[in-house]
């Protein structure tokens, strides 16, 4: 954020002046300019008005989704089956992980089923010879329920051996590692040839950045003014309740596509005291990358009723900041005043100034307090530099900013 250029030295002379004035230590005006015609300066007259709310943050970049790709059996990594950084999709072949041991494996359970199966039938027709049997008292009751047993036991077999069959399958089907979710790859963390352990070595990661997110914090007590803000009617809110969201990329270049704030935690990190909102911006181009720093411009909310006066009128003073106006006799006469947030190009006035007030914008550095001052037409002002992106300053917990540009501020000839 950059204020408007001035002399250092003129401001410096003003400052002096003022404060002269402030401690009683000034000498009589006409003592100090003579017969010299009172310098001419321009004003703006302080007047209420809507004003754009707008906070600026720093926010780091983060995938929308961000899995990390990992084995699910343990062998040997065979090849890579994909371009480092390449998008891919859901579903595609990353790794390929030694299959032979896998393979022997699920035919050793494929026999393992047929013997069960075998045996299943045997114990079938022991028992089907052997019921009628027992119908006709022919055999014991003994030797027909071992036989129902002997079928119930090689029936759950069957069960287990094909269970087992089925996991032999799935590991050999794992050998292939797909991409669990769409998005952009990582490197790879491995090399071929490396052993690779179930659950635990990590391949590599894949982020989803379309959209993707940009997430930010602001302080406990930006928060409690904020709130305090909206509850006495100082600020409005968005009609949707969410803020248009801005990205400042590291050039200071404006990201083209506007996003919007998605969600603000309702607790407060006690680490560092911050609470943590996000947005979701698109990023169909890919620009915005994961851990990318930048900086979030919020807008949407309007501040109602506020006084506001050109940066470049408000000065230093030993213990305050000022502005000097010129009072009813056409007087200078400085002010010190309480400033809150920037809007534009102008700074926003919390304390030390009512509507009607006529604040010096040009001129400052010939006019004395307690001297006379000749205001000029508006006309004669030099323009006002328009408001630079972004340089709004922080105020406000949740994001705020601007929903219209600020209305210009009056200038007016005194009467």
């Amino acid at each position: 954020m950059n204020r408007h250029p001035s002399s250092f030295a003129a401001t410096a002379a003003v400052v002096a002046l003022a404060t002269l004035s402030l401690t009683g230590c000034d000498k009589p005006a006409a003592q100090q300019q003579g017969q010299m015609p009172p310098p001419e300066v321009n004003v703006v007259v302080v007047q209420p008005r809507d004003l754009p709310a707008a906070i600026e943050q720093v926010g780091e970049v983060a995938g929308i989704r961000q899995a990390e790709v990992r084995p699910r059996v343990t062998g040997i990594l065979q090849r890579w089956n994909y371009d480092e950084g390449a998008p891919v999709r859901a579903g595609d072949s990353l790794f390929t992980i030694d299959p032979a041991p896998f393979r022997a494996a699920a035919a050793r359970a494929e026999a393992d089923v047929a013997s069960a199966q075998a045996r299943l039938a045997q114990a079938q027709r022991t028992s089907a010879r052997l019921k009628p049997l027992y119908e006709a008292r022919a055999t014991s009751q003994k030797e027909y329920d071992d036989s129902v047993s002997a079928e119930q036991i090689a029936a759950a077999d069957v069960k287990a051996a094909q269970a087992r069959l089925t996991e032999a399958r799935l590991d050999l089907e794992y050998t292939r590692v797909e991409a669990p979710i769409s998005g952009i790859t990582g490197r790879a963390l491995q090399s071929e040839g490396s052993l690779v352990q179930a659950q635990q070595t990590l391949l590599t990661t894949i982020s989803q950045l379309d959209p993707i997110y940009v997430i930010f914090s602001f302080t406990e007590s930006e928060h409690l003014k904020f709130t305090r803000a909206v509850a006495d009617g100082r600020l409005s809110l968005p009609k949707d309740g969410k803020f248009d969201v801005k990205v400042k990329l590291a050039d200071g270049t404006i990201y083209a596509r506007a996003g919007k704030v998605n969600f603000t935690d309702v607790r407060v990190n006690p680490q560092t005291g911050t609470i943590e909102a996000r947005a979701l911006m698109p990023n169909p181009q890919g620009l915005l990358r994961p851990g990318q720093f930048a900086r979030v411009q919020l807008s949407g909310g309007v501040r109602t009723g506020a006084l506001a006066v050109p940066q470049r009128a408000v000065l230093e003073g030993p213990t305050s900041k000022i502005v000097l106006t010129v009072n009813q006799q056409g007087m200078v006469e400085p002010r010190p005043v309480e400033v809150g947030d920037w809007s534009g190009d102008e700074w926003i006035i919390t304390g030390g100034l009512k509507p009607g007030d006529r604040v010096i914008v040009d001129g400052m550095v010939k006019a004395r307090p307690g001297a006379p001052v000749k205001i000029t037409d508006a006309a004669a002002a030099a323009p006002a530099t328009p408001p630079q992106p972004g340089a709004s300053k922080p105020a406000a917990a949740q994001p705020q900013s601007s929903a219209a540009k600020p209305a210009a501020a009056q200038t007016q000839p005194a009467k």
